[in-house]
């Protein structure tokens, strides 16, 4: 009986073992699903990553040296106006994404970490969930920085990451028209090239996918444009010279 005690007792402190605890676990801001990070996380590999960047703790060329790393990035707007639960305001931070060719360990982050002045390393299950943090997408109760002012580098596409719902799309499609007429765009080459230079990758992708819906509203917009005057003096002209 005793025997029987002492390997329920060992079986049990094995099982404990193997239980991460809550305490284990470090979370991202606004959620408790697309991170994670471990105690043990020397040995973790993952492919996506993300660290904080304070602008008094990183050197002058933070960027250009994580340009020369050649990791995959996306960097937040910088958080300026985030508060805190007792209403004092957050110190200046960004929220970088790093994203690997491959797996990697936590120690490999960190070395890179290191170089930019990256505070923590969050091993990242979903890097879509992560990116609409960069601008509290989701968390309205937050300030809302703009999507336009996400910096990507060494070829980061949040189109890697996801594929745009219906329902993105139609949103996305209506401000593409409120850029439109706020630009006072009539051709649509030079509404891709504006989305090529200042746009986002979703906002190229819905524009370039839908050539037909944007061409057809820009060319609406151009004869709408034509003064009535104009076309009356060009119809008058043609019967003239039809005429003689």
């Amino acid at each position: 009986m005793n025997r029987f005690k002492d390997k329920k007792s060992a079986l049990g402190k094995e099982c404990a073992s193997n239980v991460v605890s809550k305490n284990e676990i470090k979370y991202p801001p606004n959620s408790d699903s697309i991170a994670y990070k471990t105690k043990k996380s020397s040995t973790l590999k993952k492919r996506n990553w993300a660290t904080v960047v304070y602008p008094e703790s990183a050197p002058e060329n933070w960027i250009e040296l994580l340009t020369l790393s050649g990791v995959q990035s996306a960097i937040s707007p910088l958080h300026d106006k985030d508060i805190n639960p007792d209403e004092h305001e957050k110190k200046p931070h960004w929220h970088v994404i790093l994203t690997y060719g491959s797996p990697t360990t936590q120690n490999n982050v960190k070395g890179l970490c290191d170089r930019i002045g990256g505070v923590g390393q969050i091993a990242l299950d979903s890097v879509r969930g992560y990116y609409r943090y960069l601008t509290h997408q989701d968390s309205p109760e937050k300030f809302q920085y703009d999507v336009k002012d996400i910096k990507t580098l060494n070829g980061f596409s949040i189109l890697d990451f996801i594929e745009l719902t219906r329902t993105e799309i139609i949103k996305i499609k209506k401000e593409l028209l409120v850029l439109i007429n706020t630009e006072n765009f009539f051709e649509y080459a030079d509404f891709i090239d504006y989305l090529q230079d200042k746009g986002t990758d979703e906002f190229l992708d819905v524009g370039m996918s839908n050539t037909y819906f944007f061409d057809k509203y820009l060319t609406s917009r151009r004869h709408k444009a034509v003064p009535i005057a104009k076309v009356s003096g060009s119809i008058s002209g043609l019967v003239k010279e039809a005429s003689s």
